[in-house]
């Protein structure tokens, strides 16, 4: 599979400590500014797109996975989780700020990324 889509995102839970929530957020800022018109000016199918999820938090084992997948309308999708983002304690509270970062790559069979990008060209 060749990569032919990669979006950054960046989200936060800002007082409720939940990993899964900062990790959506931080998927849905990186599609939210998304189109993938080339679909359909090819007549591809989504479903031959395979999205990779990497999302970083401080706790990757307090993710739900299978959750944050339910978010990603296209494709066979994967989530995972690791170590990454940041927490930042309030000096005054104590609470927790959890910010999540996320990567999402679309990839596509090299003979239909060759055809997108002859069709783009």
């Amino acid at each position: 599979m060749q990569r032919f889509i990669i979006e950054m995102g960046m989200g936060n839970d800002l007082h409720g400590q939940d990993y899964t929530k900062a990790a959506a957020r931080a998927i849905e800022d990186a599609i939210r500014h998304s189109s993938l018109p080339l679909f359909p000016a090819l007549g591809v199918d989504h479903a031959a797109m395979d999205v990779q999820v990497t999302v970083g938090v401080q706790a990757p084992d307090q993710v739900d996975t299978d959750a944050l997948k339910k978010g990603l309308p296209r494709g066979k999708v994967r989530v995972k989780a690791v170590e990454g983002g940041l927490n930042v304690t309030n000096p005054d509270s104590g609470e927790v700020t959890v910010i999540a970062t996320a990567a999402v790559e679309a990839f596509l069979d090299p003979a239909l990324a060759r055809q997108a990008a002859t069709a783009a060209s």
